[in-house]
């Protein structure tokens, strides 16, 4: 009892941090997802990042998940454009998401610096959080793909006292190997039965992303590929500050937790996209100086 009174009040904490859902009615969404329905993608360091608030995000997915139609959201921070910038390959997968939100926020930096004044961060927990909350709203229920039984089991157990009207469809871990074709194909149907509009996946990056590419067309449901955010509900890892996620400080958060798996990650990518993002505002205000 003493546990389910604690992940309650931790996940009051996690909400009492999301400004962007905090008292609004899902008309409220609704009316602003109309308003800016159309959306544009800017590219940063040469990687499209939808510029879209956090709010109108979550609305189009939904939208979607309602429609049962076949879309998929990558879920970007500077390791990932890094990925992309590195391998071709990877970069088309970002090219063909329906939707690439900024998680970092040096993400959410660059979007403004390059015209979206407006534009805030769309983390993958508060992505997972706002779902679950509005989802039943919508009638569209969750499938959770991913991750280890554990972890499902520990989510399963929140989820059920922090969203007693979230519709889950379906919590299934997978393999580190390649699915055999019939595994894939029972893994479709499995989800196709299960009614699911979403479907939460958490192989991390890149893997997660090439798993939606592949199956666009196939699941008829919005793909949301969520990495690390299942760890940190299942309450396995623990989430930066407030005031140091918003600085830009979470990585160095997350790196105090797991030094000997992030820091040839952090070493790598981190002095890369800074350099890249220079060049391109660099870039920018050459451009703008000789256009005036």
């Amino acid at each position: 009892m003493k546990n389910t009174q604690q992940s309650t009040l931790n996940n009051r904490d996690l909400f009492s941090e999301q400004h962007q859902i905090q008292n609004q009615s899902f008309e409220t969404l609704d009316l602003e997802f109309r308003v800016l329905k159309v959306y544009k993608k800017l590219d940063v360091i040469d990687s499209p990042v939808s510029a879209l608030p956090f709010e109108s995000q979550i609305n189009l997915i939904l939208e979607w998940a309602t429609s049962k139609v076949s879309k998929f959201v990558c879920v970007a921070n500077t390791h990932m454009l890094v990925e992309a910038y590195w391998h071709p390959e990877f970069a088309t997968v970002l090219k063909d998401a329906d939707l690439v939100t900024p998680d970092g926020m040096p993400l959410v930096w660059m979007l403004k610096l390059l015209g979206a004044r407006t534009q805030n961060r769309v983390a993958g927990i508060d992505i997972l959080l706002s779902l679950c909350k509005l989802a039943p709203l919508k009638n569209v229920s969750i499938f959770f793909l991913g991750s280890e039984t554990p972890v499902l089991e520990k989510m399963r157990e929140r989820l059920m006292c922090d969203f007693p009207n979230l519709k889950i469809a379906g919590m299934e871990p997978l393999p580190f190997r390649p699915l055999t074709r019939p595994e894939d194909e029972a893994l479709i149907e499995r989800i196709h039965h299960s009614g699911a509009g979403i479907v939460l996946v958490a192989l991390g990056c890149p893997k997660q992303e090439y798993w939606m590419q592949q199956h666009q067309g196939k699941i008829r449901a919005v793909t949301i590929g969520l990495g690390g955010a299942f760890p940190v509900y299942a309450g396995d890892r623990k989430r930066a500050p407030h005031w140091l996620r918003f600085g830009g400080g979470e990585w160095l958060y997350r790196w105090l937790q797991e030094p000997l798996r992030l820091s040839r990650r952090y070493g790598q990518t981190i002095p890369v996209f800074t350099l890249l993002a220079l060049k391109q505002i660099l870039l920018c205000y050459l451009v703008k100086s000789q256009g005036s």
